[in-house]
């Protein structure tokens, strides 16, 4: 007895609808600002980390960017007063995908 089976056995009066659920995609646009954004570098308690600031758009835009960059680097980090905590020292590899967005970066530290 397969599943489409069990189910029917369950729910005698359900109708399934043959059409598909259709996923709405919203590109979301992020704010270009004209300053650029802050690159730096930092060792907390003995770890390296890369911290971006200086974003002037909206939290829930800067929350999308650092999900995405940490998507593509495939490392950990978060999101904490208005600034992307990057486990580890991708500042030339973050400022490069920053850049290809559309946004100015600057190197700070070390």
């Amino acid at each position: 007895m397969d599943l489409q089976d069990q189910l029917k056995n369950l729910f005698p009066d359900h109708v399934p609808s043959n059409e598909p659920e259709e996923k709405k995609e919203t590109s979301h646009e992020l704010y270009v600002q004209k300053e650029p954004m802050i690159c730096k570098f930092e060792k907390r308690k003995g770890k390296v980390t890369t911290i971006i600031e200086g974003y002037e758009g909206n939290d829930e835009d800067f929350k999308i960017l650092a999900k995405e960059i940490k998507t593509k680097l495939s490392v950990g980090g978060s999101f904490k007063d208005g600034a992307i905590i990057i486990q580890g020292d991708y500042r030339d590899k973050i400022m490069k995908i920053l850049q290809e967005k559309g946004f100015k970066t600057k190197r700070v530290g070390g």
